[in-house]
C-alpha cells in the first residue's frame, strides 16, 4: 500500500511542469501576439530595459490573440504614480461591453496603495467581475468583489509579484509570494487576457503564462471570440476624422454639442459591419449614423432606445449589399440606403450625444 502510495505521488510529481513550462507573452519590442482593442499607439511601448509601459491614457485594453481557459499568468508590475490605477483581465470577451472602455470578464485589480482602501474596494488585489461577468467571491462582503486577507502590496515605485491561477472556473491571486485572493463559480470560464489602461504610468516585466490542459466548459461559459472589429477612434486626439463644430475628445468618449458632423477619412465598403456605441444627453433629438451610403436615424421614440442619459449599441451589418441594423439586440426596420455603395462612417449628432467604440470589420 506504501509502495503504491508513493508510486502515485512520484507520478503527480512528474506531471509537474517546470519553470521551462511558462512561456512570455512579451518580446519586449513591440506587441506581436496581442491586440490593441481601444487605446492609442502612445499608450503601450517597451523602455530600454524591455519593460512594458502603459502611459494610462486613454482609458482602454489591450488583449491576447487567442483564448485560454486553464493557465497560470505571472507578472510583476509597478506603479510610476502615486494613486495610479491599472488591472488585469481574464476570460474576457473580443472587444469592450457596451457604453464601457473595458471588457465583459474577471477583473484584477492592479491599485496604487495611496488610492486607499474602502469598505468597497481595496487597492491589493480585489477580484471581481465587471459589465455582465459573474463570480462568487471567496471572502466577500456581502457583494460579488472578492477581497484579500492580507495587505502585501508594495508602494510606488518598487514592484509587486502576480501570480493568477485559473482552473475551470476559479480564480485565485497571490502577491509577492502569498494567496490572498479567491473567486469560483466564473462565467465566462474562457477568453482572453486583457491589461488594462486607467489613468496610471505601469511598468510591466516577466510576464509570462503556463498553459494548462483545457477541460470541458459549456458553450455559454466561452466569452465572445474574436469578430475582427478594430477601433476607429484612439481616445487621444480626432486622428482619421473630419470634425465639424462642436466635437469635444474626452478620453474614450467623443462627445458632441451637435452643431456639426464627424466623418471618417477612411472609405469602407457595403460588407462587413460596424459597432457604434451612443447616449442621448439632455434637448438631443436624436443622432444619425451613416456607413458607405447608408444610414439609419435614431429618435427618443425608436423602439429598444435606452433613454436619455443611458449607452445604447448600435450594431451593423451587410447582408446581400443592404444594411441590417440592430440596436440594443432589437432589429431595427427602416434603414435608407444613399448613393453609392463606399463611403465613411459618418455621426451626426442632434443635440448633445457622446459616442463610444467605434468599431469596424471587414466582409467576409
Amino acid at each position: 500500500m506504501i509502495r503504491t502510495h508513493l508510486a502515485v505521488w512520484l507520478a503527480l510529481l512528474g506531471s509537474v511542469p517546470g519553470e521551462e513550462a511558462f512561456h512570455p507573452l512579451f518580446n519586449g519590442r513591440d506587441l506581436s501576439g496581442w491586440v490593441v482593442v481601444n487605446t492609442a499607439p502612445s499608450t503601450w511601448s517597451f523602455n530600454a530595459e524591455g519593460f512594458l509601459v502603459c502611459s494610462g491614457k486613454p482609458i482602454g485594453e489591450i488583449r491576447t490573440e487567442r483564448m485560454f481557459q486553464n493557465f497560470i499568468l505571472e507578472l510583476e508590475w509597478r506603479h510610476l504614480v502615486p494613486k495610479g490605477n491599472a488591472g488585469v483581465f481574464v476570460w474576457a470577451d473580443d472587444i469592450t461591453a457596451r457604453g464601457q472602455p473595458f471588457h465583459r470578464g474577471i477583473e484584477v485589480q492592479v491599485l496604487e496603495e495611496a488610492y486607499g482602501n474602502t469598505r468597497s474596494y481595496s487597492t491589493h488585489g480585489d477580484i471581481f467581475p465587471i459589465h455582465g461577468a459573474v463570480m462568487t467571491p471567496v471572502n466577500g462582503r456581502g457583494g460579488n468583489r472578492a477581497f484579500p486577507v492580507e495587505n502585501r502590496a508594495k508602494p510606488s515605485p518598487e514592484w509587486n509579484h502576480y501570480r493568477i491561477e485559473c482552473r475551470d472556473g476559479k480564480i485565485s491571486l497571490a502577491v509577492n509570494g502569498k494567496v490572498v485572493t479567491r473567486g469560483e463559480n466564473c462565467r465566462p470560464s474562457k477568453g482572453y487576457l486583457c491589461l488594462e489602461s486607467e489613468g496610471g504610468v505601469v511598468h510591466y516585466r516577466n510576464v509570462r503564462l503556463l498553459e494548462l490542459p483545457d477541460t470541458p466548459v459549456e458553450e455559454r461559459d466561452v466569452a465572445i471570440a474574436n469578430r475582427g472589429f478594430r477601433s476607429l477612434y484612439n481616445g487621444v486626439d480626432l486622428s482619421g476624422w473630419q470634425a465639424g463644430e462642436g466635437w469635444r475628445v474626452n478620453d474614450w468618449i467623443l462627445s458632441s454639442e451637435g452643431k456639426g458632423s464627424l466623418r471618417g477619412e477612411e472609405p469602407f465598403r457595403r460588407e462587413g459591419g460596424f459597432i457604434v456605441d451612443f447616449r442621448l444627453g439632455k434637448e438631443s433629438r436624436g443622432a444619425r449614423i451613416e456607413c458607405a451610403g447608408a444610414g439609419i436615424s435614431l429618435t427618443l421614440d425608436t423602439p429598444g432606445l435606452e433613454p436619455v442619459g443611458k449607452w445604447n449599441r448600435l450594431e451593423g451589418s451587410w447582408e446581400g449589399g443592404r444594411l441590417k441594423v440592430t440596436v440594443n439586440g432589437r432589429s431595427v426596420e427602416e434603414v435608407r440606403e444613399e448613393g453609392g455603395s463606399t463611403g465613411p462612417l459618418t455621426l451626426h449628432s442632434e443635440g448633445p450625444v457622446d459616442w463610444a467604440n467605434l468599431y469596424v470589420r471587414p466582409g467576409a
